[in-house]
């Protein structure tokens, strides 16, 4: 195991060294370097990591670097070291928020440039380029920079495949030629590709006086004896000498060691990349899916049941966003939030999300596992729930939200539509795409999302959603399940009102217990001070007050405990009464 190092304030590190990357939020990186000249006299190759501070690991992430120079021993080896120390001080200098691609390209344009005009001037630099092969590691992905034939690798599992593409000429006869080279060009063509990261996933990257003589099956094998990193990248440069190569041979070795929790910088990356195209239609494929009907059209998306997954047979429910209705960022934004929440909740109780790797996805849409069951509005247009079938719905679907709060995400469309029930007694809230998350901000000029009937009246005064305004949505739900009604008639309802006090439910249903009806009046009280503190305690009072309001069964009787003893009584009174009717006669 890689040692420890101290926490430095920028920490450089190159061939031989290794370390840990011991970011804030637990992203923990071990990383093993190697690189030797071989039987060169001198080595072109260079690799380099960036630690970088708590900070910046948050930011920007940590960077591991590997370049092999070209153009001669001097101009080669100054090309792959400035490239690599050049890209990390302009790529940290930039701001985070300009995204790692974008901030990428600006950080080695200006040295692609510098680079090319020097090859043209000055005769030690003539022909001088370099490959670039960058993994930028932040939060749960590899953003992955390159140009050039050196080559990254990752390995999960018994999986091992090359996430890069080699620039060169295809003709065997000129393989050895690029096309594509930092300082090759006036202008720099770099390949961007993001991959998601798993604990134990190992990542390797090479030069190609290593992949130019050891194959794929060896690389693997070496890399799956999962050995310490800096051991590892050893034995595959000596590996690469043993076996006869006649180039410098470099090898990087990260293994994930552990993973921070989803954020939003990555998640946005990842759909930054992804176009926002058109939903497809009944009958289309796309990425492994089959498109089989239609499920729902609102107003900013359209969601499909699609067969796909390991058989091909597994139903899943794609969602996506309506390109007519939402601007790009807008499409972006919700497919943002609703990975986000679905990587972080936990319950069963609000629908998952499954997050398919980057580069197997080729446009926005979310994923989610196909429920069996309808929506509460479909059972509601049936008639009232039984207060027993209604408190059980109740319980779970308060409990669903409460695990939403307890991550401080404000849901912000609760409503039946957005509620699935099933015939075995699940309940699952759905449709996280408007929710409010902690330290996101919504999209300038867009209004608060919700439904009209379900929006409480502090939202109509610019309120953002807060969990009173999440209760107040839960409140209508569960009056509408014990009255088939809203609390406020539809003039107050639906067309922004002052509200004035909520109709008392027992007026519209004279068999409702009275605690019942005070937890829903109370839910949707006008001022959310007048509310329950938190949808906690709505649901103590719905689980106490059933209790207490739900009759115990009746036991079994006497005839079905023992018949015997029933019969004897029935003997003893009848005895009793002939005695006294002799006794009276």
């Amino acid at each position: 195991m890689p040692d420890v190092l101290p926490e430095p304030a920028n920490q450089l590190l190159s061939a031989g060294q290794k370390m840990w990357v011991r970011p804030a939020g637990d992203l923990r990186l071990a990383i093993g370097l190697a690189s030797k000249a071989g039987r060169r006299p001198d080595n072109q190759d260079f690799v380099l990591v960036n630690e970088a501070t708590s900070a910046e690991r948050i930011t920007h992430g940590a960077v591991v670097a590997l370049a092999d120079g070209m153009g001669g021993t001097k101009g080669g080896r100054i090309a792959a070291e400035l490239v690599c120390r050049t890209f990390i001080d302009a790529y940290y200098s930039l701001p985070a928020t300009l995204g790692i691609a974008v901030a990428a390209e600006r950080a080695l344009s200006s040295f692609n440039s510098w680079l090319h005009g020097m090859a043209a001037v000055d005769s030690e630099m003539a022909g001088a380029a370099t490959t670039f092969s960058t993994l930028v590691l932040r939060g749960r992905f590899a953003h992955l920079i390159h140009v050039g034939d050196s080559r990254v690798w990752h390995l999960r599992d018994s999986v091992f495949d090359q996430i890069s593409t080699d620039h060169n000429l295809s003709q065997p006869e000129h393989s050895h030629i690029l096309y594509r080279a930092v300082g090759l060009e006036p202008t720099v063509r770099l390949d961007y590709a993001v991959r998601t990261l798993e604990p134990h996933d190992r990542l390797l990257l090479t030069s190609d006086g290593v992949h130019g003589v050891v194959s794929e099956q060896v690389l693997e094998d070496l890399l799956g004896r999962r050995g310490p990193p800096d051991l590892d990248a050893a034995a595959i440069v000596d590996a690469a000498i043993a076996t006869g190569s006649s180039d410098n041979v470099s090898a990087i070795v990260i293994d994930v060691v552990a993973l921070p929790d989803p954020d939003h910088g990555g998640l946005a990356a990842l759909a930054a990349g992804l176009p926002v195209l058109a939903p497809p239609a009944v009958g289309d494929s796309i990425d492994g899916f089959r498109i089989e009907r239609q499920l729902a059209v609102g107003e900013q998306s359209r969601s499909f049941l699609a067969h796909g997954g390991a058989s091909g047979e597994d139903r899943f429910v794609l969602k996506f966003p309506r390109p007519d209705m939402l601007t790009e960022h807008g499409a972006r934004e919700s497919f943002v939030r609703e990975m986000l929440i679905g990587a972080r909740v936990d319950s069963p109780y609000v629908g998952e999300i499954i997050q398919l790797p980057p580069e197997s996805q080729s446009q926005v849409y979310t994923v989610a596992p196909f429920y069996e069951g309808t929506t509460l509005e479909a059972v509601l247009r049936r008639g009232t729930m039984s207060f027993a079938a209604g408190l059980a719905v109740a319980g779970k679907l308060a409990r669903g939200v409460i695990a939403l709060h307890r991550l401080g995400v404000i849901h912000r469309d609760i409503k039946p539509e957005n509620v699935l029930v099933d015939d075995r007694g699940g309940v699952r809230l759905l449709d996280l795409g408007a929710a409010r998350i902690p330290n996101i901000e919504d999209l300038p000029g867009v209004e608060t999302p919700g439904t009209q009937g379900y929006l409480a009246p502090e939202l109509y005064k610019g309120d953002r959603g807060t969990e009173a305004s999440d209760q107040f949505a839960l409140g209508v739900t569960l009056y509408r399940m014990f009255t088939n009604r809203f609390p406020f008639s539809d003039l107050q309802a639906f067309n922004r009102p002052g509200f004035d006090s909520p109709a008392d439910p027992t007026e519209r249903r004279g068999d409702m217990p009275a605690w019942l009806a005070f937890a829903l009046r109370r839910a949707v009280q006008v001022r959310p001070e007048d509310r329950f503190g938190d949808v906690t305690e709505l649901l103590h009072t719905l689980e106490t007050g059933g209790a207490k309001a739900t009759p115990r069964p009746a036991g079994p009787s006497l005839t079905e405990r023992n018949p015997v003893l029933l019969w004897q009584l029935i003997a003893l009174g009848l005895g009793l009464a002939l005695i006294a009717a002799l006794i009276f006669r």
